[in-house]
């Protein structure tokens, strides 16, 4: 007791224990590390885990919000047209206030024939047939078959879908057709003298009540007329990502809604049956060229 007492009074006054602490601290390091071990592995996968879950949430965030942003900004030419062209009448330009849904692709239908894809949004959410779906850059299709959790969609692209068009720079207005190819569709009906230039915008018309007017469609890659018959070639190609896009977007048109589609507190759609649904296309058809 009396040289651990004098042991602690030298070291105190004078230091003299000092390197021997230090080289104790170096050999017990490695006996803190690894008692300390599992307490460090526990607080980095907690944080590993809090950090991929926040940044999965944030990403998935702002997807959904580049998608509906981009989806608002593709009436802004159509806006600025019709403002130019009918700048007198007050109620001319079309107003985006259509209702949407983002749903996410399930599966694509491998069949050569036709251009279907399966999207996770049925009757539960509101979707009815023959509702418009877009992406970030323009028209994709149209549902033909909506069951409870999940609908059946044409892809414009398919040869028996039709769009009624018009051409944005004067508003000429055709129909728009599939024709099997992802990267090509057709103008029916055109005349050889029918003012259509490369590279003009065609945008819904909203004749027919399927589609809402104002979205992009497709832009012309070439108008050959033929003096030998009654009408030109007229291709065009479509502005969506059909073949990359996994997120769409419903459109619900000004008529659905007014008719039986309502928006519930929580943002979904919910269509009233006994309205008669005005804007839903018959069950079972489909449009056909030249029959938008």
């Amino acid at each position: 007791m009396l040289a651990a007492t004098s042991l602690i009074i030298l070291d105190y006054r004078q230091n003299h224990l000092e390197s021997v602490r230090d080289a104790l601290s170096v050999v017990a390091y490695p006996f803190q590390l690894f008692v300390n071990l599992p307490r460090t592995v526990g607080t980095w996968v907690d944080e590993s885990l809090a950090t991929r879950q926040t940044l999965q949430a944030d990403n998935t965030g702002l997807r959904a919000q580049n998608l509906l942003l981009n989806v608002r900004l593709q009436k802004l030419a159509t806006l600025e047209s019709e403002n130019m062209r009918l700048r007198e009448l007050l109620d001319s330009s079309f107003k985006i206030n259509e209702r949407v849904l983002i749903a996410e692709l399930l599966a694509v239908d491998l069949d050569p024939f036709t251009r279907r894809i399966v999207i996770n949004k049925g009757s539960r959410n509101g979707v009815i047939e023959g509702q418009t779906l877009v992406d970030a850059h323009g028209v994709i299709g149209q549902t033909i078959h909506v069951g409870p959790l999940s609908s059946t969609a044409m892809l414009i692209t398919d040869p028996s879908h039709a769009v009624p068009i018009q051409i944005n720079r004067n508003g000429l207005r055709a129909v728009l057709v599939g024709t099997g190819e992802t990267d090509r569709l057709e103008l029916m009906h055109v005349p050889n003298t029918a003012d259509i230039k490369v590279g003009d915008l065609l945008v819904t018309s909203g004749l027919g009540g399927r589609f809402p007017p104002g979205y992009p469609v497709a832009r012309v890659t070439a108008f050959l007329p033929d003096p030998r018959e009654r009408f030109a070639q007229v291709a065009a190609e479509p502005m969506a990502n059909i073949e990359q896009s996994r997120e769409v977007l419903l459109v619900w048109s000004a008529t659905e809604t007014a008719t039986g589609v309502v928006a519930l507190p929580s943002g979904v759609m919910l269509h009233d049956v006994s309205s008669g649904a005005q804007g839903a296309a018959p069950a079972g058809t489909s449009p056909t060229p030249g029959s938008p």
